[in-house]
């Protein structure tokens, strides 16, 4: 379950009885600092309630535009579990993330990073969620993550140096990939825990190489030269498919039973004129389809689940949508 969030950004001081009020309602509270606006006192009250909490709690420093962070400054918060440090441009004593003893959630986002081997810390091995975002280098070595044997959640922003060895994480549930380049996907078949799986910008054809498993979670979004979903019949757990600006995709096809997905969603796939099988998804709640080819007929024509609730088609021509939401409503259909 993904928790509420509340950033808290670049406070004055830290109100202790509010935090501990988000907290206690199961929220994910995120004390933030985009540049310098904290001071000793700040940081030692937040290290206090890194302390008293679990990772519910992050805390986060980010931007600082300005000039060059210093990750000596973590050092004043030793028992912070949930840590983001992204959206950074450079930064300096990268080696103090290795003395966070109770580290479980790290977001890493130096964009001129020189530690390349940082992955290589003793400490991290114990991470449940991982969050690289891209750098400027290509060279930040993934091997040493076949010991995280802990992780849970990674997500990798265009970091491809021996990334085979995500395949050893047997408990990853998470795993997205973000501006990753075209690179063999076959280890993904090793990740029998795997639930949700997400491809995000970046380039490649197709996901072929991707056989029988137990994902619940699939989106592809922005992919560029994406054209293939021809081996859909391979994600029969899916409870949710989400494929989002992939121009060249010119059809899905569901060609086999999926019992459990409640939730369709095809929103700018411009040349998609062909999606079949609908009967199949027997269980689905929600259908979402936005400006493609699809002619709006051969949609309804189809044998559509008797759970359907929500049934959203657009073309983006005023006129046609508007007679489009008029049938849908009249078929006893919920749309926007």
């Amino acid at each position: 379950m993904t928790l509420k969030q509340n950033r808290i950004n670049d406070p004055e001081k830290i109100d202790v009885d509010y935090i501990e009020k988000e907290l206690s309602e199961d929220k994910h509270v995120i004390v933030q600092f985009s540049g310098k606006t904290f001071n000793d006192k700040i940081l030692s009250q937040l290290d206090k309630l890194c302390e008293k909490h679990d990772t519910s709690l992050g805390v986060r420093f980010y931007g600082h535009y300005s000039g060059i962070f210093d990750f000596n400054i973590i050092s004043k918060i030793p028992h912070v579990k949930c840590l983001y440090t992204d959206c950074l441009t450079k930064a300096t004593n990268l080696n103090v993330l290795r003395e966070l003893k109770y580290l479980e959630n790290l977001s890493l986002g130096v964009y001129e990073l020189t530690d390349t081997e940082i992955l290589n810390s003793d400490n991290f091995k114990g991470l449940t969620e991982l969050l690289l975002t891209e750098t400027k280098t290509k060279a930040l070595n993934l091997e040493y993550l076949k010991e995280y044997k802990k992780l849970k959640t990674l997500v990798i922003g265009g970091h491809t140096k021996n990334i085979s060895t995500v395949g050893e994480l047997s408990d990853l549930e998470f795993l997205s990939f973000n501006s990753v380049k075209k690179v063999p996907i076959d280890f993904v078949n090793r990740l029998k825990k795997l639930k949700t799986l997400k491809f995000i910008l970046g380039g490649r054809d197709n996901i072929l190489e991707i056989e029988e498993n137990q994902i619940e979670n699939l989106e592809i979004t922005w992919v560029r030269g994406f054209n293939d979903l021809s081996n859909i019949g391979k994600f029969r757990n899916l409870k949710k498919l989400h494929v989002e600006n992939n121009i060249q995709l010119g059809q899905i096809q569901f060609d086999t039973e999926f019992k459990n997905m409640d939730d369709l969603k095809i929103i700018n796939c411009k040349t998609l004129d062909k999606l079949t099988g609908l009967e199949q998804l027997s269980a689905l709640k929600e259908m979402v389809i936005y400006q493609t080819n699809l002619d709006f007929e051969s949609v309804i024509n189809q044998k559509l689940s008797k759970t359907l609730d929500m049934f959203v088609f657009y073309t983006t021509k005023a006129k046609i949508d508007k007679e489009i939401k008029k049938r849908i409503i009249e078929m006893g259909y919920k749309t926007r």
